[in-house]
């Protein structure tokens, strides 16, 4: 018969094998997976904290994203051959609610980020910026507010920015002139204002500017004359003809005669005017207020002198009584 102390014994064995087995089981597991992922932790990590942000999936496509397969496999997820990094992150009209995560800063390879037709809410996150081998941005249909990210310009290679129908606000970013690359501008449906800045002329590349409905304000610069890729209109500045819109912006005005925009007033002038204005409002009471108290004055003076005095004043000589007869005969 077993000993109670034999039974303790061998109890407390088997609960270290079970531990040590427990604990080579999750490092051989874990081992699997870092090799699985080629090393690249980045990436799955940033993939898993865009998943967070999502509140709602209403098509189930972020089920595929768990440990059961390599990231690379997931649902709009695309990787380079070579390396296994992400290179496209691809969820258009998905129907997904919630913010994107900063993390996608992290996506260091990625060329292509489409988001188009969705609910994403927040701010567009500056970490964008640091995609320095992005091509295409479509973030298109969403609810993103607040300002376009300055730091966009980091993305040196994008060809294409799409904006268009969100919250947006503020002014173009003066550091887009940056993006020499750019062929593609959508801002359209936002709630910019500022106008449009003269630096864009500098993106010799550009073919297609789409930026209706937005209070802009302003006049259309001259230089975007330099857009001679721009297929906008079919004579003119522009070699053809189809895809630059300024509709809904019913504060530009100028610019292009092509564009057949009402004429800037001049800002100029009516200050001249303004100016004229109000000194002729101040002067005009000061001098009737003056020319009023020199009457008063000189005619409390002239009351208070005795006649001989007043006579003085008229004839320019004292009068006697002799002369005073001949004034009066």
């Amino acid at each position: 018969m077993n000993s109670p102390q034999a039974i303790i014994h061998l109890s407390s064995s088997s609960l270290i094998s079970f531990l040590f087995y427990g604990l080579a089981i999750t490092c051989l597991t874990s081992a699997a997976i870092t090799a699985s992922y080629g090393g690249n932790e980045t990436d799955y990590q940033a993939l898993l904290s865009f998943k967070s942000k999502i509140t709602h999936d209403p098509y189930n496509v972020l089920t595929s994203w768990n440990h059961s397969f390599h990231f690379c496999d997931w649902s709009g997820i695309s990787c380079g051959k070579r390396h296994k990094r992400v290179t496209i992150l691809w969820l258009g009209s998905q129907g997904l609610e919630g913010s994107l995560s900063p993390h996608v800063g992290n996506l260091s390879f990625l060329r292509k980020l489409g988001l188009w037709n969705n609910s994403f809410q927040g701010t567009i996150p500056h970490e964008v910026g640091r995609l320095s081998r992005l091509r295409r941005l479509n973030l298109n249909i969403n609810e993103f507010s607040g300002f376009i990210p300055t730091n966009l310009s980091g993305c040196y290679n994008l060809e294409e920015l799409l904006l268009g129908q969100n919250e947006l606000t503020g002014s173009i970013p003066k550091e887009m002139g940056l993006l020499s690359k750019l062929t593609r501008l959508v801002i359209y449906d936002n709630k910019l204002t500022g106008g449009i800045p003269p630096f864009l002329g500098n993106i010799t590349s550009m073919e297609v500017f789409y930026a209706v409905s937005n209070p802009l304000g302003g006049s259309i610069p001259d230089t975007l004359g330099h857009w001679k890729r721009l297929t906008a209109f079919y004579s003119g500045v522009f070699a053809n003809g189809s895809a630059f819109s300024v509709l809904g912006n019913n504060r530009l005005c100028g610019g292009l005669v092509t564009l057949e925009l009402p004429k800037c007033k001049d800002m100029g002038s009516k200050k001249k005017r303004f100016r004229f204005f109000i000194l002729v409002i101040v002067i005009a009471p000061t001098l009737l207020i003056v020319l009023c108290c020199v009457y008063l004055f000189c005619k409390k003076k002239r009351n208070s002198q005795p006649v001989p005095t007043r006579l003085k004043l008229c004839f320019g000589k004292r009068s006697g009584m002799s002369d005073l007869r001949k004034v009066t005969r």
